[in-house]
């Protein structure tokens, strides 16, 4: 029996989320859908970039990933609203709760796309075209917003249906229908193909996803090595990836965060390291996994970076033993003169704690003490919050003793402050 898979997007999801609790919760009366906005970081904090936008403000070309700046030469009316990130994770769990009621399997793809696996389910629902409209009606008719659903046999077809023409759209691609649907379409269009591969594209004559589908794959693979063989199977439509309804094991974790402002001391910047190890390790701690090795990135005030990486002696997840390496490669890294924009630590070949630490001549006498350490105060921030115990190192300065991800400043919204059209 073939493969019925759906691909389910939410319509312009923070936006949309944020649009529904300004008119039922905040008592608005302007949905931000009907006009050019956009949910945007902060400027002054230099994390001015769009993360939404409506269906009003993509006409005026605005872009998701796009400088606020920019934004407004676009568009200079449109209403920018900030980031309420508590909101949308209650609201993509509402989501995903109806997504479990129809899909066998359900692949979360991000906070606001999914695939299911719908094999199997024409006799409980009927039809896949009724299928996918029952389960977009329940989801705005319960939670107010609009998805697009995709209907294919794998899921490269079904993404490529979901984003036909939007929003609140059911589509098909099954196989018999690519070439009158997809093959018309400008090869920047496809999955996986970016503005680099596009051009590369252009050069070798080949300008829709048709022109890729019927080209010499020797020729791709000459020009895109294995990535050309990749986009020339899904410019005719294989995909041989499955729907996984449990994740796999994250293989890395990392965080980074942007400077309001230029450092070139490195005390400051060791101890902004500081904070964003402590983000990293205790999410290796909650995982009850150990990493073996760490890198250390840096972006400069003009944007060039620099990234190094070391393995460790042995692998760990605790702390005062991560920074420590961290520090060693900032050291290593940084020519003590020039401004620094955003730091970043990411750690890799993550393994599951077994509970056995290696020791060495370097941390014999007090690596038990921090293992304890370490639990004792994770144990305190997860019953009483993050906030509850911190270095004292952090107190009396601007630097959050946890950074890195989404900040606390975007977790929620003091409304009394924002003027709620």
């Amino acid at each position: 029996m073939d493969k019925l898979i759906f691909h389910i997007d939410v319509n312009s999801a923070f936006l949309s989320w944020e649009a529904i609790y300004r008119l039922e919760h905040q008592g608005g009366t302007v949905d931000l859908r009907d006009i050019p906005s956009a949910v945007g970081g902060d400027k002054e904090k230099r994390s001015g970039i769009i993360l939404a936008k409506s269906t009003s403000a993509k006409k005026f070309g605005i872009q998701t990933g796009e400088t606020i700046g920019d934004a407004l030469k676009k568009c200079p009316e449109l209403t920018i609203v900030p980031p309420h990130y508590n909101l949308y994770e209650k609201c993509s769990a509402e989501f995903f709760d109806i997504l479990y009621r129809f899909a066998p399997i359900v692949e979360k793809y991000s906070v606001d796309e999914a695939y299911c696996d719908m094999t199997g389910t024409e006799g409980l629902y009927g039809s896949p075209v009724v299928t996918a409209n029952l389960i977009k009606d329940t989801i705005y008719n319960e939670l107010g917003f609009t998805v697009n659903v995709g209907i294919s046999n794998n899921k490269l077809l079904a993404k490529m249906g979901g984003d036909f023409s939007k929003p609140n759209k059911v589509h098909t691609l099954f196989p018999d229908e690519i070439q009158k649907k997809m093959w018309p379409l400008p090869v920047s269009e496809l999955f996986f193909v970016g503005r680099a591969t596009t051009k590369k594209l252009f050069n070798l004559g080949i300008m829709t996803i048709g022109d890729l589908a019927k080209a010499d794959l020797k020729l791709l693979r000459a020009h895109l090595k294995s990535h050309g063989e990749v986009i020339y199977l899904f410019a005719n439509g294989i995909d041989p990836s499955r729907v996984i309804g449990t994740p796999p094991a994250a293989k890395g974790y990392g965080n980074s965060g942007t400077i309001p402002y230029d450092i070139n001391k490195a005390e400051e910047a060791k101890l902004r390291l500081l904070a964003i190890a402590e983000n990293v390790c205790t999410r290796l701690r909650m995982d009850e996994v150990k990493i073996s090795v760490v890198a250390v990135s840096i972006v400069f005030y003009d944007f060039t970076h620099i990234s190094h990486q070391t393995t460790l002696f042995s692998a760990t997840n605790v702390t005062t033993e991560i920074y420590k390496a961290v520090c060693q490669l900032f050291d290593d890294m940084w020519d003590k003169r020039t401004p620094i924009r955003q730091l970043g630590i990411h750690t890799s070949k993550a393994a599951e704690d077994d509970g056995i630490f290696q020791y060495n001549l370097f941390n014999l006498d007090n690596l038990e003490k921090q293992i304890n350490l370490d639990k004792a105060v994770d144990e305190i921030r997860d019953r009483y919050g993050n906030d509850s115990i911190m270095r004292a190192c952090f107190l009396n300065t601007q630097i959050y003793h946890m950074t890195g991800g989404v900040g606390r400043e975007k977790l929620s919204v003091n409304y009394d402050e924002v003027k709620v059209l």
